[in-house]
């Protein structure tokens, strides 16, 4: 720490009052700007009755909490820090740089920032820690300060790239999505008013367009097809509706006239809660990135790769799913009468269950954040030409990967997630509105209860279909065949 009357770091105790006050008090100010924003987009979320969309900004609130908390562990133990001496031979290898004069080093990850935008005019945390005690001993520090200024500016900025590229996609999804609304309606007026005729199954225009043949070829040219048709026309109007009817027959016969396409949104605005937040299991891929970024291995173009496949795979896979829905009908009939009807099923998703889909987009627009912002960060700190940067010719094409990934995930990828996960065996809780969400609960509690009460008394046990419809309500599976997996009004 700089002595108390050292001219070029003066402590708290050698700085003028008024300046305190006033870098203080914009401090505070801008904070509480940030505050009551939030504040007040959560009342408007409220008032318009988003409640999903109201908790995904209780979960942005979360992240800015844990970011803070973080910060404030990186201040209050920099001192601590500082004081833990390593030998400096063991900060000679495995550095993001390259660097020949180790020998006069003090400080290792340490790489000239003069040309960056932020570089000149910046300054560390706080002075605490003596930069002296591990020269006395002939070591160096664990971890420099301004090494820790950098590492909490990223911290910073990966959390906010997360948050805003997370949004950016769900708004591209709902963008992209506005076109199923007239199909909606369309598919809401023609209900029941189409003759009642029997059809050849390849008279459908879904079977025609979707169904490749049966065997070894027609199974290759089928995952072909549903690779490349992620990149256009993803989504069909032939195919909303097939899948709508699907859906209504499967969970909500009685009721017709159902709005699929709201609902939808709603499971949507549900996920985004999900997709916005950022687990434990993915501060530990951080750390691993961190780890492999060394000088010569370009581990972050190589990285790149990974979001992209994964999001190629999943497309394929959602595309897949729709292929697969017409090859069952085409393969157990020859001919129908009505309207066609898929049959949704778990079988058809990895390991039959369809919420791995969600945790992969999550994985994906993580990873894919974190390349966005670590090149900024390093262009803000750093400068472009750095070599913590690496090659141009590495650079150019992850920043490509990165933009590629995030509007194919927003305009394809999304989409196909919101609807296509709507053809396995459970529907979602928000299919009931929150005050029907809450009587059923209620009553369910009320069925549990019973039902342990009779059999301690010895009497009868629930009837079987009540148990069905209770498991509907609490765990939202249905069970094909049996009363309680349909809904008739919502």
């Amino acid at each position: 720490m700089a002595g108390g009357g050292d001219e070029s770091a003066p402590t708290l105790e050698y700085t003028p009052t008024w300046i305190v006050a006033l870098v203080c008090s914009v401090i505070v100010l801008i904070s509480l700007i940030f505050e009551r924003l939030l504040h007040r987009l959560g009342k408007v979320l409220k008032k318009k009755n988003q409640k999903h969309l109201f908790d995904a900004l209780q979960k942005i609130k979360e992240e800015l909490m844990l970011l803070g908390f973080i910060s404030l562990l990186l201040v209050v133990f920099q001192g601590s820090i500082q004081r833990i001496c390593v030998s400096e031979s063991l900060t000679h290898h495995l550095r993001p740089c390259k660097r020949d004069d180790d020998a006069t080093s003090t400080a290792h990850y340490s790489v000239s920032s003069s040309g960056g935008i932020v570089g000149g005019g910046r300054r560390l945390l706080a002075s605490g820690g003596d930069s002296t005690y591990c020269q006395k001993k002939g070591k160096v520090p664990l971890l420099s300060l301004e090494a820790i200024h950098e590492l909490h500016i990223f911290i910073f900025v990966l959390a906010v790239s997360h948050v805003v590229l997370s949004a950016i996609t769900v708004v591209l999804g709902l963008a992209q999505m506005r076109t199923w609304r007239n199909w909606e309606d369309l598919a809401q007026n023609s209900q029941g008013n189409a003759p009642l005729k029997i059809n050849q199954v390849q008279q459908f225009e879904f079977i025609r367009k979707r169904f490749s043949g049966f065997g070894k070829d027609s199974f290759i040219s089928s995952w072909l097809r549903s690779f490349f048709k992620q990149f256009y026309g993803s989504i069909t109007k032939t195919d909303y509706t097939t899948m709508r009817l699907g859906f209504i027959m499967t969970h909500c016969k009685g009721n017709p006239k159902f709005n699929f396409y709201k609902y939808m949104i709603r499971v949507l605005e549900s996920d985004f809660k999900k997709v916005v937040g950022i687990s434990w299991y993915l501060w530990i891929f951080v750390m691993v990135f961190l780890a492999l970024n060394i000088a010569g291995w370009n581990a972050y173009f190589w990285i790149s790769f990974i979001p992209l496949i994964l999001l190629l795979a999943v497309g394929t896979k959602l595309e897949h799913i729709i292929t697969q829905l017409a090859h069952e009908v085409a393969e157990k009939h020859s001919a129908i009468a009505g309207d066609l009807v898929v049959t949704p099923s778990d079988h058809l998703f990895w390991f039959h269950r369809p919420k791995i889909v969600i945790s992969l987009i999550h994985f994906i627009l993580f990873q894919n954040a974190f390349e966005i912002a670590f090149f900024f960060w390093i262009l803000t700190t750093y400068s472009f030409d750095s070599c913590i940067m690496g090659k141009i010719g590495f650079v150019i094409p992850r920043i490509v990967i990165s933009v590629l990934i995030q509007l194919l995930c927003g305009y394809s990828t999304l989409p196909l997630y919101a609807i296509v996960t709507q053809m396995g065996n459970s529907f979602n809780k928000v299919i009931f509105d929150e005050n029907v969400q809450t009587k059923l609960f209620g009553w369910a509690e009320g069925v549990k209860k019973n039902a342990k009460g009779t059999t301690v008394k010895g009497h009868k046990k629930p009837d079987e279909s009540e148990g069905v419809l209770l498991q509907n309500v609490v765990g939202h599976e249905t069970t094909p065949g049996r009363r309680g997996n349909e809904i008739s009004e919502v």
